[in-house]
């Protein structure tokens, strides 16, 4: 007879202080500690690996890559093809979490993303994340969270304090650009560095589509930094009029091809 695990549900809620709510919107990123426990982590963690093993589509060598390309493999939106991803996706335990930092009602997730950091991997240039989303509303935050325990020789994300406040900076993708640029500005605004010294599995930092963040490279010579991310924005949020490639391909991406005005909210942006 087969048996099946039966899945930790996620759906209580996380105890979360005023101070990091506080912390949050003051600097743009706050670290939770135990967002899910080493056990709920161990058993979702040989799911999302075996999906993303599934759904990896880069066969190059590292030194064949370009910079955006040697930072990390990126592939996105898994629960829409696991349904077992799908539970860890649309957790409300997170969502939950992703509503009160935001201090809105409801949100709803863009996407998913596994962000692997292989062994030798490259950096990860400063950028906004939000400079790839069609969204009207700054009310966005993404969830980064290890799967494995790292520390900041393996890529640790670390934080330009406060650069959310400024909003939009620059129209540039990750790029070897977008370094040399963004880290002027971060100078120029004399913006403080934040970084962990360690995250264990299950801890997970968040951050607002505006905060510049970056990480360095994995200097680990057998460690991969498997990372899962899930990116949320609140309820009622508009899709704008696109301002770059990227943004476009989002648009119809996730947003099914919704014109400018609509309503962000689709079969892929789901309500949690």
């Amino acid at each position: 007879m087969i048996t099946t695990v039966q899945l930790p549900a996620l759906n209580d809620n996380y105890s979360l202080s005023a101070s990091q709510v506080d912390s949050f919107r003051i600097n743009g990123h706050v670290l939770l500690r135990a967002v899910a426990s080493r056990e709920e982590v161990a058993s979702y963690r040989p799911i999302i690996n075996n999906a993303v093993l599934k759904n990896n589509k880069e066969n190059r060598k590292l030194e064949d890559r370009d910079t955006y390309g040697k930072a990390f493999l990126q592939i996105t939106n898994l629960w829409e093809t696991d349904e077992e991803v799908k539970k860890f996706t649309l957790a409300k335990r997170f969502a939950g979490i992703a509503a009160r930092l935001l201090g809105v009602e409801k949100v709803r997730v863009y996407h998913d993303q596994a962000l692997y950091k292989e062994a030798g991997g490259g950096h990860t240039p400063w950028h906004q994340d939000q400079y790839y989303w069609p969204l009207d509303t700054p009310n966005t935050i993404t969830m980064w969270m290890p799967l494995v325990d790292i520390s900041k020789e393996t890529g640790m994300l670390r934080f330009a304090s406060g650069s959310h406040r400024k909003g939009f900076v620059e129209n540039i993708p990750i790029s070897d650009k977008s370094e040399e640029i963004l880290q002027q500005h971060i100078k120029s605004q004399n913006y403080p560095i934040s970084t962990p010294d360690y995250m264990s599995a299950g801890d997970a930092t968040w951050h607002a589509g505006w905060t510049l963040h970056s990480a360095p490279g994995n200097a680990s010579d057998s460690l991969t930094r498997e990372v899962m991310t899930i990116i949320y924005f609140a309820d009622g949020a508009k899709i704008i009029e696109p301002q770059n490639e990227h943004q476009e391909a989002d648009r119809n991406r996730w947003l099914k091809g919704m014109p400018a005005g609509s309503l962000a909210a689709s079969e892929l942006t789901p309500l949690v």
